[in-house]
């Protein structure tokens, strides 16, 4: 699957993944399990991968990287005003992915 963009939303045991390809259409919006997400990654080309800046968003930006992607974290303040609709997994997540599209978007350095 070839995808642009990636926004991730993290919780402790689902994530919610929403991906976009180069002309902004969604092609992949999906509910992954912790065991399962290294797995899905693996599997895509190279892509940009937004998440939420939280405490474990520096342990999968690390891992995610290794596997070759551009790893994006945003504050959640910045991310807030790109939901549509109610809170819940799949806003978030599609939040996050138009956020990161923002060319002016500032971005939170990943703790090594």
């Amino acid at each position: 699957m070839k995808l642009k963009r990636i926004g991730v939303d993290l919780a402790k045991q689902v994530f919610q993944v929403h991906g976009v390809d180069s002309h902004e259409q969604v092609k992949c919006r999906k509910q992954l399990k912790r065991h399962q997400m290294l797995d899905f990654f693996r599997q895509l080309e190279p892509c940009v991968v937004a998440m939420e800046a939280c405490g474990s968003a520096h342990y999968w930006a690390r891992e995610l990287g290794k596997l070759g992607h551009e790893v994006r974290l945003i504050a959640p303040q910045f991310v807030k005003p790109y939901v549509k609709g109610g809170k819940n997994d799949a806003n978030d997540a599609q939040a996050i992915c138009e956020a990161a599209s923002r060319p002016t978007m500032r971005y939170v350095v990943t703790a090594p």
